[in-house]
């Protein structure tokens, strides 16, 4: 028997347990898939259709043909990915987690419902969620690396843009540029002395033997991808964490000991070494958060109020005022202009915005400024800020002098899709792949896996 599928047969039999199959038309699980080492069971192939049905995806085709082979062809890139030694920020995807569950209740109508839906117990769904959004990240950031960087000149632009029948020129949604102006509400010397004082007795506790660190972390961490862990974050390189945190992290050199108090913009954290590596460091962290007062946060309302005033009644232009004012480093010096990272301009569609700036600029008509508004950001930070409508393009049919920035991303991701392609043909060719007997008739998107048969 091949060595990967006698592998699979095993995986099965630690999934079954000490299950029994009652009938033999009864059947719990199967092998679908193998892709190299990798064993695809069915009950993957049915989590996934769950999972992107709870998030609207229609498919075409038969779904099990669709997210068997898009499962395969994610192997691809995972397998590659862990031999590059590709990370992702888990604490960025359990953010993720927590809004696409948030999303799924409100839509579905209760948690308990959602529990339903999905068969699984909350715990479940969330584990289910953090799985399928960290392959996807994996397989992203894998991509990119295949990718590259890919450059055109404004030659090639054009030449593109000439070469595309009248019927495929790209229609243009309504697109809009903002500027924007953020203050940071402070934080109270009390509750930063609280937490502080939280993170001293954490410290202690361990350091007297008292409990573990992971288990504080376990119970107290407000770092949710690493929490659930024991506060374990994987092997990092320097340049992928914080500054204050990297400095601190790479200089532990005792496992048992607990490092100082490490502020970062996430917060504050204790830090326990686990492993260095060479030039990477595993490490648990505790992460605390103070909380900024409902007063402090009203008094940023308050001031952005009277800058906007200002702004209106011509005491100071939008952009002196982002000068003057704005705590956004990112667009201090670019007069508070939003970028687009997707498309590499400052142009947005509507949905593309963040959903605290998309529903105030929403209706504000071109030079006018928003009310000053809360702004969660991704790192869970509350902010404050008002924002400036500074144009807006109707929707239309794309052209060279007005959509050239929009033309150069279609060209470069056709250019980009290429080398995918191209690569995962190689793969293709070079993997050993085998697919039950059942799903072989599939209309598969990639037809040219090369399926091995048993001797």
């Amino acid at each position: 028997m091949n060595k990967k599928v006698f592998y699979c047969i095993l995986t099965i039999l630690g999934f079954l347990g000490l299950q029994s199959v009652q009938a033999q038309d009864n059947v719990i699980d199967r092998v679908e898939w193998v892709v190299g080492d990798k064993c695809i069971l069915r009950s993957d192939i049915e989590e996934n259709i769950r999972f992107w049905l709870g998030n609207g995806r229609k498919f075409e085709g038969d779904p099990y043909c669709v997210v068997g082979e898009d499962l395969a062809v994610q192997q691809l890139f995972l397998h590659q990915a862990a031999l590059d030694s590709i990370e992702v920020d888990e604490t960025g995807i359990m953010h993720q987690v927590d809004a696409q569950m948030n999303m799924v209740i409100e839509k579905i109508g209760s948690k308990e419902k959602m529990e339903e839906y999905f068969n699984m117990n909350s715990a479940e769904i969330r584990e289910m969620y953090r799985e399928q959004l960290y392959n996807m990240e994996m397989t992203e950031r894998m991509k990119q690396k295949i990718i590259g960087e890919v450059k055109v000149s404004p030659a090639l632009v054009r030449r593109f843009f000439e070469s595309l029948p009248k019927d495929s020129i790209p229609f243009v949604q309504q697109q809009v540029e903002v500027q924007i102006i953020t203050l940071e509400p402070g934080i109270d010397v009390e509750e930063i002395e609280r937490v502080k004082g939280e993170l001293r007795e954490y410290t202690e506790r361990i350091t007297n033997g008292e409990t573990s660190f992971s288990t504080m972390a376990l119970l107290y961490s407000e770092d949710p991808g690493s929490a659930r862990r024991g506060g374990e974050l994987d092997f990092y390189g320097r340049g992928q964490l914080q500054p204050e945190f990297a400095t601190v992290a790479f200089n532990l050199t005792d496992p048992n000991k607990v490092s100082k108090i490490v502020e970062t913009e996430y917060g504050y954290h204790i830090i326990q070494l686990i492993e260095k590596r060479g030039d990477r460091v595993k490490v648990r962290h505790i992460l605390r958060k103070p909380r900024r007062s409902n007063e402090n946060v009203k008094e940023m309302l308050l001031r952005l109020d009277s800058i906007a005033t200002g702004i209106k009644n011509g005491e100071v232009t939008f952009d002196k005022a982002v000068e003057l004012y704005s705590a956004d480093k990112d667009t201090r010096n670019n007069y508070g202009i939003m970028y687009n990272r997707e498309t590499a301009s400052s142009r947005f569609m509507l949905e593309e915005l963040p959903v605290d700036v998309a529903r105030v600029i929403d209706g504000v008509e071109v030079g006018g400024i928003s009310q000053p508004f809360i702004w969660v950001l991704e790192n869970g930070k509350t902010i404050c800020a008002i924002a400036k409508l500074k144009s807006k393009t109707e929707a239309h049919s794309a052209t060279l002098s007005e959509d050239y920035e929009t033309l150069r991303y279609m060209y470069q991701s056709k250019l980009s899709e290429k080398r995918i392609q191209e690569w995962i043909k190689e793969k293709q060719r070079t993997t050993y792949v085998r697919i039950n007997k059942d799903s072989r008739n599939c209309d598969f998107l990639y037809p040219d896996w090369n399926f091995y048969e048993e001797k």
